[in-house]
């Protein structure tokens, strides 16, 4: 068999050749061909596409490779490397998330490897999942290629494009999403704050109550929630009445602000103190007719959409929950679902 006439090659590399000193060295578990090597024209079939020295890797756990030593010999002799673990998402790359604490010295030649191994296999891109404990590994990532993509609380993401075409790996987030209320009691008062910090801060205006929508959160939730949180006013969702999109508002990312029509459940008011200056309820005209929205067009014209719903019965967009194919639970904002369904239910 061809198989056995093969002989263990030590190859001058870098990331291969790691004895000296007494921290263990991650090298790549799979079988090393010279090129001198005799063999048949088809033993190579299924292995990776062709580079100097022909690996076929097997990834192993970065963890187990820190038990084990990482580097290792076979029954046959063979060295062997120890890779990152990753699993593929469904775009043709690969996603790191890295659990376990490890040292710099050992996590370099880890991740080189690595990169090596999974440009062979012909992975699109790479995502490092950092928990901010194993920050100490962030300058190594970035060295090897990598770039920021995004950073929450606990984590930061990081990727690198490996294939030779065009990088597709899409952006961060590109919106913030925000919510302001029209809620709107029987005797056509409005309810208005004005705000402690921020923009408003001393400038007299009353202005709808507004938010931003928390991640997981919807829509017709988000508005409810800051309603109660600024107010202590309990509402019910109605529909969306319009929304405003802006650029550059939060440093780079673009707004998304939804205007939605609350029905009032509860009157009295137990204003929020951190960020709320005050609360009432005051007649719509009065609220549409103070200077501020007066003279600023963005303001002026949502005031006036909030006016012809109040007399006319401006139509909005109600919220229809719906179910996706992986079981969650969405929503759409359609005017009129009810239509939909009705006339859906007629073909």
């Amino acid at each position: 068999m061809f198989m056995s006439r093969l002989k263990s090659v030590r190859l001058f590399d870098p990331l291969l050749l790691a004895r000296q000193g007494s921290v263990p060295r991650p090298v790549v578990r799979g079988l090393f061909f010279s090129t001198l090597t005799p063999r048949k024209p088809r033993a190579l079939e299924g292995l990776a596409p062709r580079v100097p020295f022909p690996i076929r890797f097997k990834s192993v756990s970065a963890s187990s490779a820190l038990r084990q030593g990482m580097t290792e010999h076979n029954d046959s002799g063979i060295e062997q490397i120890q890779l990152l673990d990753g699993f593929q998402d469904s775009y043709g790359g690969v996603t790191v998330e890295m659990k376990e604490h490890m040292d710099a010295d050992v996590f370099a030649p880890l991740l080189r490897a690595s990169i090596s191994s999974w440009k062979q296999q012909g992975k699109q891109g790479v995502w490092i999942k950092l928990p901010i404990e194993y920050s100490h590994l962030v300058d190594i990532i970035v060295k090897e290629g990598f770039r920021y993509h995004h950073a929450e609380p606990n984590y930061l993401m990081l990727v690198r494009w490996l294939a030779e075409t065009l990088d597709t790996l899409p952006m961060n987030a590109s919106h913030r999403v925000g919510v302001g209320a029209f809620v709107l009691n029987d005797k056509r008062e409005v309810l208005v704050v004005q705000e402690h910090s921020g923009w408003f801060q001393g400038k007299g205006v009353w202005k709808l109550p507004t938010g931003v929508v928390n991640e997981g959160e919807d829509i017709c939730d988000a508005v409810v929630r800051e309603v109660k949180e600024e107010t202590g006013v309990d509402t019910k969702f109605v529909e969306i009445l319009c929304f405003r999109q802006s650029h550059k508002s939060f440093f780079t990312k673009s707004d998304l602000l939804f205007l939605c029509v609350l029905q009032p459940e509860s009157s009295a008011i137990d204003k929020q103190n951190v960020e709320i200056e005050a609360a009432q309820w005051m007649p719509i005209e009065e609220y549409a007719k103070q200077p501020f929205v007066v003279n600023n067009e963005q303001f002026n014209f949502m005031a006036n959409i909030c006016l012809v719903k109040a007399d006319h019965g401006y139509p909005g967009l109600s919220a229809r929950a719906t179910t996706s194919g992986g079981g969650k639970r969405n929503y759409i904002y359609c005017n009129k679902p009810e239509i939909v369904e009705n006339f859906a239910s007629l073909m």
